[in-house]
């Protein structure tokens, strides 16, 4: 008599492997990167390196070495955290404190839980947040872009940052605005001061509907964060115009466009239905708005990416995707 294998669900395999959908990753974020070293220079260029090879060997000696297993290299999940972790950093980080980073976002947010598709936080963002509680000199030292073969960097504030730090000083938003001479089309294209992989904003874009269109991402997280900085931040700006940032300056500064398509979306750390993502960006979205106006921080994407990280688990309970047509 034959016998009969009986294995666990699901006995319908797809074909898609996690390292094609991480090379999409990569792909999408090729404009993203390419950008920041056309305007930071050799400088990027060098965290960009560091990071990507710092969290490639720590994983395959974490893998290799402590845990016993065959490497995970191979999958690019390593090589992404690299790229979105220099992406968040300044392009004037020194190699060290990139490596530091990339330690604590493998070794501590991505392998102490058993790797890929096991951490509960989006490891790239624990590395930046770690970096900047820990090394504030070095994450605040923010760099006017010069190009490739630019002169010596400019030190100058981010438009968060000076936006906050006039408010404080007792200056109106349009007055701060028209101060630092900035301008929506310049955010659009080329954000003055900030982490390497807010330069660009189209850049981001186009990377984020190359996955939507390749299927590697649902936008529902992404617009749903977006749709909430925008809703909010409206309410705020039409109430005092005078104290709080307009939507579309909200939109178009700081992390939220690569936090909120890249980082929020990452398989792992968002919500399985579409539900609990909606409501998963909603969080996101609100969190950010309320860090930006009233706290000490002009930015708040990475904290309120991994506040909701750690609600997954809940929303996942509560919303359930249809099996088989059935609720």
């Amino acid at each position: 008599m034959e016998k009969l294998i009986v294995s666990p669900s699901p006995h319908i395999h797809s074909k898609v492997r996690t390292k094609n959908l991480m090379l999409d990753v990569v792909i999408a974020l090729l404009p993203t990167v390419i950008v920041s070293v056309v305007f930071y220079g050799l400088g990027e260029l060098l965290v960009l390196a560091v990071s990507i090879l710092s969290c490639i060997l720590i994983e395959y000696l974490i893998t290799r070495y402590l845990l016993k297993k065959p490497s995970t290299i191979g999958d690019f999940s390593a090589a992404v955290t690299g790229i979105l972790l220099a992406l968040n950093l300044p392009s004037t980080t020194p190699w060290w404190v990139v490596f530091i980073g990339a330690v604590v976002a493998i070794g501590v947010a991505k392998m102490s839980f058993g790797g890929l598709g096991q951490n509960v936080f989006n490891p790239a963002l624990v590395g930046r947040v770690f970096l900047l509680i820990s090394f504030p000199k070095y994450m605040t030292r923010w760099e006017i872009p010069q190009g490739l073969f630019g002169a010596d960097a400019v030190s100058g504030a981010t438009p968060l940052g000076a936006i906050k730090e006039g408010l404080m000083q007792g200056g109106s938003v349009s007055d701060i605005m028209a101060q630092h001479g900035y301008s929506y089309s310049q955010m659009l294209f080329a954000n003055i001061g900030g982490s390497a992989g807010e330069a660009c904003a189209i850049a981001i874009l186009a990377g984020f509907i190359y996955l939507v269109v390749r299927k590697v991402i649902k936008p529902w997280i992404t617009l749903s964060i977006l749709g909430t900085v925008a809703g909010f931040s409206l309410i705020f700006w039409l109430a005092n115009p005078a104290q709080f940032t307009d939507p579309v300056f909200n939109l178009l500064t700081g992390g939220l466009l690569l936090g909120s398509c890249f980082m929020a979306t990452d398989y792992v750390t968002s919500p399985m239905s579409t539900k609990g993502g909606v409501i998963y960006g909603i969080g996101i979205g609100f969190l950010t708005l309320m860090i930006r106006y009233f706290g000490s921080y002009p930015e708040g994407m990475s904290f309120a990416i991994l506040i909701m990280n750690c609600t997954v688990p809940l929303l996942n309970n509560w919303f359930h995707q249809k099996k088989y047509g059935r609720a």
